[in-house]
């Protein structure tokens, strides 16, 4: 008889709003543009807790639709659901360690997520350029970006797969946007400090490099590969 471990819907509602509340706190959304991306984030994590516990989707799709044969003779058990190690033909503490590898990078982004709030609060509207955010310009985004990633990588689904870069994007445009309003307020001062600090990953510094207000380091790039750019290449 097969085992079907799914229509949790209470577990998918408890879910959402425990890890939504968590985030929403952090992010604190206020501008119209801020709650379109945190409505892009809450799609996302409705989509993955409700097929991680409410309706296995890529699972019917891919034996259904695509006739997928996977390597298990029950698909629908909950162990089964980690699609990752499932495809791979891992054994039950092989999924477990993906598992728990998702759960640590999910808690790692939450703690990002803490210490760039913690310190914008702290600052009461004044620039922040200590503490961690001497190594990344967006700690906050970067934890939201590793966060969603552990979750996709606990639970791979599908609508996960196709979503995680369309929130990947959107943050990133968010990035822009707010540095392109701290750059207008603080001038100089943002200029310099973007001119040697990264946006997402901390790949190392350039001291003492003179730049103008509208100098922004482009997506990921490491300090010596940076190029000056106009304010509309900027939008």
């Amino acid at each position: 008889m097969t085992q079907y471990d799914y229509g949790w819907w209470a577990s998918v509602l408890f879910n959402v709003l425990l890890f939504g509340g968590f985030v929403f706190s952090f992010l604190r959304p206020k501008k119209q543009i801020e709650w379109r991306t945190l409505g892009v984030f809450f799609a996302f994590i409705v989509a993955l807790f409700t097929e991680m516990y409410g309706f296995p989707l890529t699972i019917y799709i891919l034996t259904s639709v695509f006739r997928v044969k996977l390597p298990v003779v029950d698909p629908f058990s909950h162990i089964n659901g980690h699609l990752l190690g499932t495809l791979l033909g891992l054994p039950l503490w092989g999924k477990l360690l993906i598992c728990q590898i998702g759960g640590f990078l999910m808690l790692f982004g939450l703690i990002l997520l803490g210490k760039g709030w913690k310190q914008i609060h702290k600052a009461r509207g004044d620039l922040v350029t200590a503490g961690i955010y001497e190594k990344i310009r967006h700690p906050q985004y970067l934890g939201m970006f590793i966060f969603s990633f552990g979750l996709l990588l606990q639970w791979t689904t599908l609508l996960g797969l196709i979503m995680f870069p369309i929130l990947m994007y959107a943050y990133y445009r968010l990035a822009l946007r707010e540095e392109r309003v701290i750059a207008e307020r603080f001038g100089q001062a943002y200029a310099e400090y973007a001119a040697h600090v990264p946006r997402f990953l901390p790949w190392g510094k350039i001291p003492g490099v003179p730049v103008d207000k509208h100098r922004i380091r482009p997506l990921l790039l490491p300090p010596h590969t940076e190029t000056k750019l106009s304010p509309e290449n900027q939008k």
